[in-house]
């Protein structure tokens, strides 16, 4: 779609772009969505791309990974022997509602900053523990939590002008066991709901992610396995107005189906290691 506000377009910004903010401003990586749709309040775009935040990179630490790799290539990494959770990468790049053109070009962070309760590589790394590196625009960073990043349907703690710069992704998390389970209306269709177990190794705890019913993403986590009676009780105690609405299902759908699909992680869990 053409975006007719449009006046200037900034192809080659400075290592830090958030200097060049102002109001009607809008940040360019892959585009998918931003192209997409009208942007009636846009009248600047900035294009991030020649600043080649793509890195990709595995190390004692973790995965580090660029704001703008795109999803094709986070759906090619191939991770050390050492992290099984690892696994849930391109578990996630699966989820998209995407052809193949579009994962050419989408990016892991535009994805997350879109914030759409849909979003898989919000449920990716929101399960993973991951956390955000965030720049300002008058230049100071700081880090966020993946779970606290997004707030709701297409609203984030992004300040006017502050960019995502960088996911990390810990090494404990991915050394974890994993279990996931994603309901949607049509074969290819967007998720309805999309939800991530996993368990540290040697241990019985549980870290339960939901995602896409839900209108950020919402984690709940047990020391130990919890019974199914504890496991339907904090889930039946997620707000009422936490449970998104929209045609892919309604918010009481999407409490069946994330109790439904709990048990069945917090059972596949509980049968020790994975073969």
């Amino acid at each position: 779609m053409d975006i007719t506000t449009v006046t200037d377009v900034v192809r080659r910004p400075p290592d830090r772009p958030g200097e060049l903010w102002r109001d009607g401003d809008a940040w360019v990586a892959g585009g998918t969505w931003l192209f997409s749709d009208q942007q009636p309040d846009v009248r600047r775009l900035i294009d991030l791309a020649p600043l080649g935040w793509t890195e990709l990179l595995s190390s004692s630490a973790g995965l580090e990974i660029g704001a703008m790799c795109t999803i094709r290539d986070l759906y090619a990494f191939r991770a050390p022997a050492e992290w099984p959770a690892a696994a849930l990468i391109p578990t996630s790049c699966e989820a998209f509602l995407a052809s193949f053109k579009v994962w050419n070009t989408a990016t892991v962070g535009g994805n997350i900053c879109m914030a759409l309760p849909a979003g898989p590589m919000i449920t990716m790394t929101v399960a993973l523990e991951a956390t955000y590196s965030l720049w300002a625009a008058d230049g100071t960073e700081r880090t966020v939590a993946a779970i606290d990043f997004v707030t709701g349907n297409h609203a984030t703690v992004l300040a006017p002008g502050e960019l995502l710069r960088t996911v990390h992704i810990p090494a404990h998390a991915l050394q974890k066991r994993t279990a996931h389970r994603r309901f949607t209306l049509t074969k290819m269709g967007r998720s309805t709901i999309f939800m991530i177990g996993t368990q540290s190794p040697a241990t019985d705890d549980l870290l339960l992610t939901i995602t896409a019913g839900t209108t950020h993403p919402v984690r709940l986590g047990f020391d130990s396995m919890p019974t199914p009676e504890a496991l339907r009780h904090r889930i039946d105690s997620i707000s009422d107005d936490v449970w998104f609405d929209d045609p892919n299902g309604s918010p009481g759908h999407r409490h069946h189906l994330a109790t439904y699909y709990a048990e069945q992680i917090r059972a596949e869990l509980s049968m020790g290691v994975q073969e």
